[in-house]
């Protein structure tokens, strides 16, 4: 097999296609799948192939529209409709028991949903809104869907999870374990909350492919820096103008970033969750669609990090994580 050279430009249906016998008979969940983002077009190029693709988000009629967009494009796609809002436990626990009714197995979960960069909110739970909707949601539904990955199981096949990170994880000293379970409004930022939430993604990753035991492999990766329906938000434009990754207009800075369209920054999500040549690298950070471990943070890449994250979202969410 001749391994397919990426890069920078490659496009999320260039990485589907080179990976197509893989992507074949799989059933994938991911979530964040609206209009004008990157789980959309993950979405979309997955559904070209695969024998399902579950989509989600917490609006219905949104998640309706992104499945007849892609029903249009690929009128084979097999596409099921599921509802969840990752800032509400109860929330993720509803969805993971409806998920769990399918008779289908899971092949890969792709964590693409984000909250958004903004001001100060807690979830019904009275957690931090960022850190609850891009880890502690994305890691109660992986406990609870993890019986349904591991029922896909072959001796030629591991079940994948993927955590859509971000380069941001590097940013700023990592993790605050004291403001997890008990937020505090005087030491928010909206852009270090990102910055922790997205190194959380890289230490569960790490985390879940060593507690599993090989029986379940995990990868996080940076799709690049893209202008989508996230950073289009209104209540997140000034602090993207504050990172200046928008200009004073609120359109993208190419002076000070280099920009993917959507195609390219969904490519690396697609490579994590089916490139082969992943299978015995468990726990790898991708950027460009390529293995980039070494743009791990340090505090983002220490062992000791990653099992005191599992510990407190243990906690948090009531519940231990067991294979």
């Amino acid at each position: 097999m001749v391994t397919p050279t990426f890069t920078f430009n490659t496009t999320a249906d260039e990485v589907a296609t080179a990976f197509a016998g893989e992507i074949q008979g799989k059933n994938v969940l991911i979530t964040g799948t609206s209009l004008n983002g990157l789980g959309f077009e993950t979405a979309r190029v997955i559904a070209k192939h695969a024998n399902l693709v579950i989509i989600t988000g917490y609006n219905a009629e949104r998640l309706k529209r992104s499945q007849e967009a892609i029903k249009k494009d690929v009128p084979t796609a097999n596409v099921r409709l599921l509802t969840l809002d990752l800032a509400s436990l109860a929330g993720v626990r509803k969805a993971a028991a409806e998920a769990n009714t399918y008779s289908e197995p899971l092949h890969v979960l792709i964590h693409n949903a984000a909250a958004a960069i903004g001001p100060y909110k807690l979830t019904v739970d009275n957690l931090e809104n960022q850190m609850a909707t891009d880890h502690l949601g994305p890691f109660l539904f992986t406990k609870l869907l993890a019986p349904k990955l591991l029922a896909s199981a072959t001796k030629d096949y591991t079940p994948r999870v993927v955590f859509v990170s971000s380069a941001a994880h590097a940013f700023g000293a990592g993790v605050n374990f004291d403001t997890i379970a008990l937020p505090n409004p005087e030491k928010y930022t909206s852009t270090t909350a990102y910055f922790e939430a997205k190194s959380a993604n890289v230490l569960t990753a790490i985390e879940l492919s060593k507690r599993s035991k090989g029986t379940i492999n995990a990868y996080s990766l940076h799709p690049g820096v893209i202008y989508t329906n996230m950073n289009q938000k209104e209540e997140s434009i000034a602090d993207m103008q504050a990172l200046g990754i928008l200009g004073p207009d609120g359109r993208p800075n190419e002076e000070k970033f280099q920009w993917k369209t959507i195609p390219q920054g969904a490519a690396t999500t697609v490579a994590a969750a089916f490139d082969p040549c992943l299978n015995d690298q468990p726990g790898a950070y991708l950027e460009d669609s390529t293995v980039s471990n070494q743009a791990i943070a340090a505090h983002s890449s220490d062992p000791v990090n990653a099992e005191r994250l599992w510990d407190v979202t243990e906690k948090i969410i009531g519940e231990t994580f067991t294979f």
